[in-house]
């Protein structure tokens, strides 16, 4: 509660970590699929197979689309995109079993069990967000649902995007369901600033619709905070501000904020 309070309950001054080992092998699996909804549904069969893998991530066709231009790639052509990674000493097992889950799905898959390949798939992902910053000021948004209402958020936030004339790509975790819709606004373009805040809040409400939350991993903050009592009932609210009120009377640390 106290790290993820925005610094609204104090401040960390000191931390005792645990160093972990470098893992003894690590597999990289990429996929490219027809469509979000084939993405989601082989994420789930991810899931279903008992593989946990260290990293399981989606772009959607837009957000692929740039991170190939921006790494002057030659542009594969799919609906959505997905890259897992296992470690550990059952590596190669667990990503047997990812690649057979994709499998269901797609025949394109690409595994890489060397650093140089294993980068290579990884580099799509990490592009994604400053290929989006070569075009404005982006909003990063996070929202988590249900991993089974993921395709069906993505599908929605496209749907935003279009009703507010937009620019929305959407990317993120989808072995646990968080997501960002994130939102370009041109520079100097006021207009847009103010469509994509209205986009945002309807994001909000998709992600509640669907039996998410606001925020996956990134807070509330100031933009969500109103939206703070259409997820959480009054009692709930009144706990985080007995809480806090307690930690900071005066209201020093983060004041304005809501974690």
């Amino acid at each position: 509660m106290f790290t993820g309070s925005e610094g609204t309950l104090g401040v960390i001054v000191d931390a005792t970590v645990r160093l972990q080992p470098l893992p003894v092998e690590t597999i990289t699996v990429a996929a490219y699929f027809d469509d979000v909804e084939q993405a989601a549904a082989a994420t789930a069969a991810v899931s279903a197979a008992r593989v946990r893998p260290a990293m399981l991530e989606l772009l959607d066709e837009p957000s692929l689309r740039e991170a190939q231009d921006l790494l002057g790639m030659r542009a594969e052509s799919a609906g959505a995109f997905v890259v897992a990674q296992t470690d550990g000493f059952g590596a190669r097992a667990e990503a047997q079993l990812v690649a057979d889950a994709f499998r269901q799905f797609t025949s394109r898959i690409q595994i890489g069990d060397d650093p140089a390949a294993a980068e290579r798939l990884l580099a799509v992902r990490r592009a994604a967000l400053p290929a989006l910053e070569r075009h404005g000021r982006v909003l990063i948004e996070d929202v988590a649902v249900p991993r089974s209402a993921i395709a069906a958020a993505v599908r929605r936030v496209s749907e935003i995007a279009t009703r507010h004339a937009s620019r929305i790509y959407t990317f993120g975790h989808a072995g646990d369901g968080n997501l960002h819709p994130i939102i370009v606004i041109p520079d100097g373009d006021e207009a847009a600033a103010v469509r994509a805040a209205d986009a945002a809040d309807e994001i909000f409400a998709t992600a509640l619709e669907l039996g998410g939350t606001i925020t996956g991993e990134h807070g509330v903050g100031v933009l969500k905070r109103r939206w703070l009592e259409r997820e959480q009932p009054p009692e709930a609210l009144a706990v985080q501000r007995a809480i806090r009120n307690a930690l900071d009377p005066a209201g020093l640390f983060n004041p304005g904020k809501a974690y």
